[in-house]
């Protein structure tokens, strides 16, 4: 449940905290409905009710009872508009519940992004914060808890804040800190020391180990096992810690898992240099049972511990885990019993043949996971991991940090090995040691022998038995927890026992030994090794008075010369080594010789002297007795001891200074305040540090001098608590001496600091080791001297130093290091000492900022000092003065200091680049911390210092480039809006100081340019920096800064305002640079701003109009402002909505389209913002398009928008390259390889074949214009090249060879024909698909500018279908609404707020090009151009007209036929284009059903030639479209026609379609005559088993010949020709009679006709039948198609302008839901949306099925053409050539077919050129078709007669014609240019297209001339050229 927080406003009644208890619905009259968790704000109290409203939503007030709130205590901070509530109650309270309710609506977004991780560990964080939260609110809990949960509330918030992203929040004491309550210096510590901790946390120099054993998996022993571990250093060969114990049961789990201290451990206190590689952790299993594993229970039931495995784990495969990782480590065995003692060694050495594995399966399954940090602070953090008891395994030996107050007294004793003899065994002993720890008394010590943590003391002790031998080697390790009292009379026993195997499994006492844990003389057990003496015994008893054996020697070391008896013995020995780690005991007996000097003080001297070599832990564990002992024999006897004991107090506070021991440091403070007594010390410190001071400068050596100086700080603490005991003690006597010994000593100091040395010498040294120190001595000199006395000596003392050092002096650094210690010392925070300290202070720092030396230390320095200056009403005087004596001292050399830091590169290493930050950042706060500290007269006292204004204008320019680059983004940390905040606010006020100083001084005769331009780029800057947007922030966080700082936005816009109308006539010098600027603030969405700037700019717009009458200059900073906003990324929000952002800027409130309507140049005003608007709209189009991921048409279709936008509005030809070339990036992501081409054309076509130099731009180097087009022009035909489109390809190579040929680059230019032969190749050897067309219409307001109520038409990708064409749309427009119906929408759709869709395909419509009439060509050549360079398209669409006759549909069925002209042809630059022209037609019934038949006609067509030149696989298709056609006909399909048609009620009432009935008539005929042909061809290829239904089909077209009423000798003569001659038109036309009979086995007689005899539009089949037949199937036609010829139906997978042949659903779209066309009936044999007839349509191939989506027809009727008549009179010209008599007419004529001679030619087939239908002399002229654009990429320069390719033997040749005049300009018909890329070519020459002045290169003399060519220059020879070679014209034109 959320809690709030209210407070009064207006008339208060009550300023108390409330919270919601309940929901209110608030149902009554001026309810206020409220919710749980919500803040009220109450405005007035009446009867149980209360009148107020929510805070989120203060605009809705209304009343709510008072029994639904809960109020609590609140304050009012900033009454008023911007007040806000701070409730009165733990900041850490307030501070959850605003960011936990931020948090809850981040946290649902993160559910809906699907970031499920960070989802669920907020909401674990934010249960814990709640828990948390709720305790803190209870209230009972201690002091320390609440601090542990306040620590790790602020830790959990600061981790969620980081993981959302949110602000870091500045705190101290757990507490939000508020930024006008402290100095933005020390804000920036705070946010600093934050921000480092987060992103650099502290590296932990203690770490821990956690361990938790699982298991031993899949061991069968059952035994029960111990298991030790323990880290092992492999470098050192050694333990690093204790042993961690652990009991496994039989089945290999620990025992008692309930007591979880058994089964988990921590090891503590390992040093980073313990996680190495080669720092182990091992386990040593031993099993407890039988001697030998396996053996008979009879032998023996006595346990044994015996050795069973070892593994091990590197430390160093922990270091990368956060968490606690599971391990199963393998378990390995010894070889050899006696190696057991090194089996970890030998494993980690992989010494392999010494252990072998125990199992494959067997391992030991544990929990690892190294903690980092404190002990303490590890148990907060991982509460889980101590939730339960965690056993502490202790390292060995003390940590690398030894904290006081531990208290440690372990004696480790580890059994080594022994020697034992056989005691007259034949074998060796099983030998098992038993360690007893015995006290004075004899009795063993109870509870007091550890074997390892994990396990409670015992008694005793059982080493593990080896198996017979004499030598054992155990290494085993106990601990000794005695206590030191007992240590004296303690001693250890070790009884040797031998285990037998028999069957009693005896042990069997043979020997023991004993060692004393204390000497004689105090000192305890040496650590080390220690050979014991092995003592015989067989009997215990014997052992029971221990004073019978301690009087023996224990050792070997001990025994003396003359014991014979205990030499007897020596051969067997017992090996121990023991390690005494203990803060109570010690082993130095030099350390107790200087403890005890009372008992031998004439040693004294000699242990004074030994101290130095005693080990610093010995010493700080006795610190406080040492210092009381080197005290007590100075005030015993200081003349004698003085010296020597100063000397080892100064060694003992140096050992301090080690970080082993420095917190230690506290020990020896409390010491001096507490325990320190020696009042009388202080003179004889003084004396001997003076003694020491005065010899500085004359020493040779400086070391000890240098230590002394070193221990200043406690040498004066010594000295001041001694004056202190002693003045208490004496009533403050002799102060004036000990006033005057300081002083003295002090001159001592100051003379030998001022001594200046040559260089670096060692007094330079001890000179910086005194200053170290010095801050602290003046601190303690504050106990006893005054304030201003101190700071006086600090200021001598500083003042002494030398001036002028070296440069690299230690002492450079080190004075600096001292001034930052002084300066954050009491000593300068005390107001009067500071007043004494300042000059000294700044002094020093100016001189260091002039030289930019120790930048660090000095921000460090300035820094402190800014800490302790804030607004502090009762020190506002004494601020005020230091403020304007720092700024007098600093402001200048600061500023240049932040200039040049900030323009330095910053350091690539990580520290160095760290601290440069530190740097730049300190230094801006301090210069913050000043500014915000001045007032209006402490600016003008600050101003007034400039003598010139001059100086006050570099120092105005200074400034206000330091604010700008406060301003930008990369200056603080981004989450750092709270100093971003106090930085723009410190701005804006001074800013608001300064613009009276600008006024005042640089206006009128005093204008300064500069400074004005500097003062508008900073407001403009500060206005637009993302950290003031505003909109953007969460509507907590707006109100929060809106509540304190207001929006400073629209502050700076005023005053922006109020300075430009000071101008005056000014304002022409800054209007070139400003706008742009102007026009980046307007595009900001805050009204109230634009409000102000908007007459800004109409002043700019009328200044400009003023001085040079037009807007140009304008127009052209507004477009470069607009296109490096849209280039920066600028307005990514901003610019979702265009006339949002557009409107306000032109629009409705002050319009500067209404100020523009008033004045003298409204038109050229309103023409120049509309330019803009229009670029606006495509800028922001293609931006929100570039948002998209990955390239789809939205990305094309915009780029191709904006380019032609540049290109022709604007003429910004840079421009218009640039996003040529971002066009073509988009095309070949999206591997749109033809477009690619066609894209990069376009700025091929802007370079000309010249020698001008072009500068480097985009990707291409600086080069000549030719050479630049040469590599266009490789690269456009490589990209043809991909995309199958060779054509193309051939005239840019034919292109390049004229260069090459021109120049006489004969290697190029061959190389270029090679490349034009493979293309030829490539024609007519590769298979190309046709692509699908499809239109598509863009309907609603939804839709980006560039397509909104628009229509296109799309060439679709390879294999793809309406269906997958309309998904990849829908996809592309997610909320796009797919259309169902073709009817144009209305008004209500294309106004709509919404997206709709419109597809469906259409058929492309070809040209009339030459290549697709002429006979001959093969369908490799036309199947190109019958998709490519299309520019109509056309779609059908089916409608009943007047009454339908159910009986028969035809009768009513129409047509309408929609023709698109696009603007553009396709392909071109992008795969869509915008339909520019729209045309409807309807087709009457007759025409309809004519266009029908013909169409199936030519169907059948396609399919006999196929099968008969062997082009079909299989014969299926023609069996299936001869059974569609036949069956269809006999069940109705051509009666229905006649019964339509040609009953005579229908000839009278329609007699203007005589002609009609007449040509469907002449097709019925024809189509019967070509299914007779066809049926004979089927017979020749049918297989056996489709027999009978061929045999079916014969009969049924018998009968369909009988419904016609037609008989086999009835066909008319023009019908009776076969069939193949009529391919690429219909027989129709050629009424020549024919003597041949309709039959495959007739005469081999070809008729050619006419190319243009019927429109390109007809010509869908894909071969020529006429001259392509097979030999297989008859002689009628002529020789075959060659085998190189046959189409290869493969599939190429790259992108291609051509697709394969579809197969699928026809692209049908409904009918108009007009009441006068009826729906197509069922029954009708016309194809709808599903194909009724399926058979027929799978048979269709591409282009002979229907050609739109309605109804198809190849025949547009408005381009029908007559037949022509050929006059079979007339003389024959050559084969192919037209007649002379044809006129200009003379290409529309062919040849009469002539009888071809029986003799066969032996000449190849080969297939004719487009040109061959050319006269004979226009070969040889210059023609266009010479150069081959004509034809269609068929070289023309060899060539054969028609009689060769066709096998036709001609008469004679008549006289050659003259040649037809060819067409210079051929123009594409109904079109306003021609399309990219056709085959035709102009001859008239290109038109210099000058690049823009910015791409080319100026012609410089100085630079020579490129290199000629030997003999000839590229130049002159193009000059020089004898023969004339055209230019090809531009092959892409937009």
């Amino acid at each position: 449940m959320w809690f709030g927080i209210v407070a009064g406003r207006g008339p208060v009644l009550y300023c108390e905290k409330l919270l919601l208890l309940a929901n209110f619905r608030g149902t009554v009259q001026h309810g206020l409905p409220l919710e749980i968790g919500e803040t009220v704000q109450i405005l007035e109290k009446c009867e149980g009710w209360y009148r107020g409203f929510v805070l989120k939503n203060p605009n809705v007030k209304g009343i709510f009872p008072c029994s639904y709130i809960h109020l609590k205590h609140a304050h009012i901070k900033n009454k008023g508009q911007f007040e806000t509530v701070i409730p009165m109650e733990e900041s850490v309270i307030t501070e959850m519940t605003v960011t936990l309710r931020d948090w809850g609506t981040m946290w649902k977004q993160l559910y809906v992004k699907n970031e499920g991780e960070l989802f669920h560990r907020l909401w674990h964080v934010m249960t814990e914060i709640l828990e948390l939260r709720r305790q803190v609110l209870v209230g009972h809990l201690t002091n320390d808890r609440m601090t542990d949960i306040k620590q790790h509330i602020i830790a959990r918030l600061d981790w969620g804040n980081e993981q959302l992203g949110l602000d870091l929040v500045p705190r101290r004491d757990f507490s939000m800190v508020d930024p006008d309550e402290i100095s933005v210096t020390e804000l920036y510590r705070l946010m600093e020391r934050r921000h480092r901790k987060r992103e650099f946390p502290l590296q932990a120099n203690m770490h821990h180990l956690f361990l938790q054993i699982n298991s031993l998996l899949n061991c069968n022993l059952a035994e029960e096992l111990h298991v030790f571990f323990f880290i092992y250093d492999s470098r050192e060969m050694r333990p690093i810690s204790e042993r961690f114990f652990v009991r496994l049961n039989k089945q290999g789990v620990p025992k008692s898992p309930e007591k979880t201290e058994k089964q988990c451990t921590l090891f503590v206190d390992l040093g980073s240099s313990d996680l190495r590689k080669d720092v182990y952790v091992v386990a040593h299993i031993f099993r407890i049972g039988r001697m030998v594993a396996g053996e008979k229970k009879s032998v023996s039931n006595t346990q044994y511990r015996r050795p069973f495995g070892c593994t091990v784990i590197s430390v160093s495969d922990l270091l990368t885990a956060d968490c606690k990782d599971d391990h199963l480590l393998k378990v390995y065995s010894c070889n050899t019993e006696s190696e057991w003692y090194q089996i970890h060694d030998n494993i980690i050495r992989k010494v392999s043949s010494r252990y072998s594995q125990i199992g494959s399966s067997t391992g030991l399954a544990v929990s690892l996971q190294l903690l980092h940090g404190n002990l303490e602070q590890i148990q907060k953090d991982y509460m889980r991991l101590f939730t339960r008891n965690v056993s502490i395994t202790r390292r060995l030996g003390f940590s690398d940090i030894i904290m006081p107050g531990e208290v440690r007294n372990d004696l480790y004793v580890t059994l080594e090995r022994g020697e034992f003899e056989k005691g007259g065994k034949s074998v060796a002993r099983n030998v098992e040691v038993t360690v007893y720890l015995l006290g004075g008394d004899g009795q063993v010590l109870k509870g007091l022998v550890c074997s390892g943590s994990g396990e409670l003391g015992a008694d005793e002790f059982h080493s593990f038995v080896l198996y017979h031998s004499n030598s054992p080697r155990w290494s085993e390790q106990i601990k000794l927890t005695v206590p030191p009292e007992l240590f004296r009379v303690t001693h250890l026993r070790f009884e040797f026992r031998h285990c037998s195997t028999k069957e009693k499994g005896e042990k069997k006492l043979f020997g023991y030994s004993f060692v004393p844990l204390m000497q004689e003389d105090g000192r305890t057990l040496p650590d080390g090794t220690h050979e014991l003496i092995v003592h015989k015994c067989e009997e215990t008893a014997n052992l029971q008075d221990c004073s019978r054996y301690l009087k023996l020697p224990f050792s070997k070391a001990s025994l003396q010369p003359g014991n014979n008896q205990t030499m007897k013995n020596s051969k067997e020995s017992f090996w121990i080594l023991s390690l005494l780690c203990s803060t109570k005991l010690t082993q130095n007996g030099d350390m107790l010789d200087l403890l005890k000097w009372r008992t031998h003080p004439e040693r004294i001297m000699d242990s004074l002297t030994k101290l130095k070599d005693i080990d610093g832990s010995e010493i700080v564990k006795f610190l406080q007795d040492t210092l009381d002992t080197l005290f007590a024999v100075l005030d015993d006897s200081p003349q004698r001891y003085g010296l020597k004991v100063f000397d080892c107090l100064v060694h003992v506070i140096n050992l301090l200074q080690d970080s082993k021991f420095q917190h230690f440091k506290p020990v020896m403070d409390n010491y001096i305040e507490n325990h320190f007594a020696g009042a009388l010390s202080y003179r004889d410190l003084i004396r001997v540090l003076k003694w020491y001071v005065d010899r500085i400068i004359d020493a040779e050596h400086q070391e000890q001098i240098q230590q002394v100086l070193k221990a200043a700080e406690y040498l004066f603490k010594y000295i001041v608590q001694s004056r202190m005991l002693y003045a208490a003690a004496t009533a403050a006597q002799a102060e004036e001496e000990f006033r005057c010994s300081v002083h003295e000593l002090f001159k001592s100091i100051h003379l030998f600091l001022s001594h200046q040395s040559k260089g670096i010498s060692p007094v330079t040294h001890t000179q910086a080791v005194f200053l170290r120190s010095f801050p602290t001595v003046c601190c303690e000199l504050l106990k006893v001297f005054s304030v201003r006395e101190v700071a006086n000596l600090a200021r001598d003392t500083l003042s002494s130093l030398p001036a002028n050092t070296h440069t690299e002096c230690p002492l450079q650094a080190v004075k600096l290091q001292c001034m930052a210690k002084t300066v954050e010392s009491p000593l300068y925070t005390n107001a009067e000492s500071r007043c004494v300290l300042l000059p000294v202070v700044l002094h020093l720092l100016r001189t260091y900022l002039q030289e930019q030396k120790e930048l660090v230390l000095c921000a460090n320095i300035l820094t402190s000092m800014l800490s302790l200056v804030h607004k502090d009403p009762n020190t506002d005087c004494v601020v005020s003065e230091e403020v304007n004596v720092i700024m007098d001292s600093l402001s200048g050399v600061l500023l240049r200091t932040i200039l040049e830091v900030t323009n330095r590169p910053q350091p690539a290493a990580t520290s160095l680049r760290l601290q440069y930050q530190d740097v730049t950042g300190e230094f801006v706060a301090c210069l913050l911390t000043l500014l915000r500290q001045l007032s209006d007269k402490d600016y003008q006292q600050l101003l007034s210092r400039f003598p010139s204004k001059d100086e006050l204008a570099n120092f105005l320019l200074q400034l206000f480039t330091v604010f700008r680059i406060l301003i930008r983004p990369d200056m603080f940390p981004k989450d750092w809006t709270v100093m971003r905040l106090v930085t723009n606010n410190v701005i804006i006020t001074t800013v608001l100081y300064l613009s009276d100083t600008l006024r005042n001084n640089f206006l009128n005769e005093k204008f300064d340019f500069k400074v004005w331009e500097s003062y508008f780029y900073l407001s403009i800057i500060f206005i637009i920096q993302p950290c003031l947007q505003l909109e953007m922030f969460p509507p907590s966080k707006r109100k929060k800064v809106l509540e304190k700082y207001g929006d400073m936005r629209v502050m700076i816009g005023c005053e922006i305002f109020s300075m430009w109308q000071n101008l005056g006539d000014y304002k022409v010098n800054l209007i070139p640079s400003l706008i742009g600027p102007f026009l980046e603030v307007t595009l900001v969405p805050q009204p109230d701003l634009r409000n102000v700037l908007i007459p800004v700019f109409h002043d700019m717009m009328d200044s400009e109009e003023r001085r040079s009458g037009n807007f140009k200059q304008v127009e052209a900073k507004l477009i470069d402002k607009l296109e490096s906003l849209m280039s920066e990324g600028k307005g990514d929000e901003t610019y979702k909505e265009l006339f949002n952002n557009i409107i306000p800027l032109f629009g409705p409130y002050p319009s500067l389209l209404k100020k523009i309507e008033r004045e003298t140049w409204r038109e050229s005003g309103v023409s120049h913002i509309a330019t803009v608007t229009r670029l606006m709209e495509r800028l922001l189009d293609y931006r929100d398009c570039m948002k998209i991921g990955e390239v789809d048409g939205k990305k094309i279709g915009c780029t191709v928008n904006l380019l032609n936008f540049y290109k022709t509005e604007l003429n910004k030809e840079e421009m218009y390259i640039r996003y040529i070339h971002k066009l073509y990036e988009l095309h070949l992501k999206a591997q749109n390889f033809t477009e690619a081409a066609y894209t990069l054309l376009l700025y091929d076509e802007l370079l000309e074949w010249t020698e001008r130099p072009l500068r480097e731009f985009l990707t291409y180097p600086m080069q000549s214009e030719w050479q630049r087009k040469e590599c266009l022009h490789l690269t456009i035909i490589h990209n043809f090249d991909r995309g199958k489109c060779w054509e193309n390809c051939i005239i840019l190579c034919r292109e390049l060879a004229n260069q090459y040929e021109a120049y006489y680059d004969y290697r190029n230019l061959s190389k270029m024909r090679l490349m034009e032969a493979s293309l030829y190749d490539k024609i007519m050897n590769q298979q190309r698909l046709e692509p699908e067309f499809f239109r598509i219409g863009f309907y609603g307001k939804k839709f980006p500018f560039f397509l909104r109520n628009k229509e296109f038409v799309c060439r679709g990708n390879d294999y793809e279908r309406l269906e997958a064409f309309q998904q990849r749309m829908l996809s592309e427009f997610p909320h796009a609404i797919a259309m169902q119906h073709a009817n144009q929408p209305d008004q209500t759709i294309l106004q709509a707020e919404a997206q709709y869709l419109q597809i469906y395909a259409v058929s492309p419509v070809p040209d009339n090009q030459d290549v697709l009439q002429r006979d001959g060509v093969p369908n490799n050549i036309k199947s190109f151009y019958k998709v490519n360079h299309i520019w109509r398209f056309r779609y059908d669409r089916p409608f009943h007209k007047g009454t339908k006759d159910k009986e028969n549909e035809f009768k009513s069925l129409w047509v309408e036929r929609t023709t698109l002209s696009l603007a553009q042809s396709l392909p071109g630059i992008s795969r869509w284009f915008e339909v520019e022209k729209r045309e409807l037609v309807e087709m009457s019934p007759l025409e309809n059903a004519s266009e029908v038949i013909e169409n199936k006609t030519l169907q059948l067509r396609t399919l006999i030639a196929q099968c008969q030149m062997r082009q079909m696989q299989n014969i299926n298709p023609l069996t299936m479209c001869l059974n569609g056609v036949i069956d269809a006909a006999v069940n109705g399909g051509l009666a229905r026609y006649q019964e339509a048609f040609f009953a005579k009620d229908y000839i009278s009432s329609h007699p203007e379609d005589g002609d009609k009935i007449t040509r469907l008539r002449e097709l019925m005929f024809e189509q019967a005559h070509i299914l007779e042909y066809g049926l004979a061809v089927h017979e020749k290829f049918v297989p056996q088993d489709m027999r009978p239904l061929h045999k079916k089909l014969v009969d049924q077209f018998h009968v369909m010949r009988s419904s016609l009423g037609i008989q086999s000798q009835e066909f008319p003569a023009y019908v009776r020709v076969s069939p193949l001659h009529f391919a690429n038109g219909s027989p129709r036309t050629c009424r020549t009679p024919v003597p041949n009979a309709i039959s495959p086995e007739g005469g081999r007689i070809v008729a050619r006709r006419s190319p243009l005899s019927y429109p390109a539009v007809n010509r869908y089949s894909s071969s020529s039948l006429s001259s392509q037949a097979s030999n297989d199937v008859s002689n009628i036609t002529g020789q075959s198609e060659s085998s190189d010829e046959v189409f290869n139906m493969q599939p190429s997978p790259s992108t291609s302008s051509l697709s394969s042949n579809h197969s699928g659903s026809h692209n049908v779209t409904s009918s108009a839901p007009s009441s006068n066309r009826d729906s197509l009936p069922s029954s009708s044999p016309l194809p709808s949306d599903k194909h009724k007839h399926s058979r027929e349509n799978a048979c269709l191939s591409p282009r002979d099925r229907l050609c739109s989506g309605m109804f198809p027809s190849p025949l547009d009727p408005t381009q029908r053409m007559m037949p022509f008549q050929i006059d079979t009179s007339l003389p024959r010209p050559e084969a192919n050539l037209p007649s002379t008599e044809t006129g200009k007419n003379i290409r529309s004529l062919s040849p009469m077919p002539t009888a071809r001679s029986p003799q066969k030619t032996t000449a190849p087939p080969l297939t004719p050129s487009p040109t061959d239908c050319l006269p004979v002399g226009s070969l040889a002229s210059h023609s266009p078709a010479r150069s081959g654009s004509y034809s269609s990429g068929i070289s023309s320069l060899s060539r054969c007669s028609v009689s060769e390719t066709c096998g036709i033997e001609l008469p004679p040749a008549e006289p050659p014609l003259p040649p037809a005049t060819p067409l210079d300009n051929p123009v594409r018909r109904g079109s306003k240019t021609p399309p990219p890329y056709s085959v035709y070519e102009r001859n008239n020459p290109r038109r210099a297209t000058p690049l823009p002045h910015s791409l080319s290169v100026p012609p410089s003399a100085d630079n020579p001339n490129l290199p000629t060519k030997p003999q000839l220059s590229r130049t002159q020879r193009i000059h020089s050229e004898p023969r004339h070679r055209l230019t090809p014209r531009k092959v892409s034109q937009l």
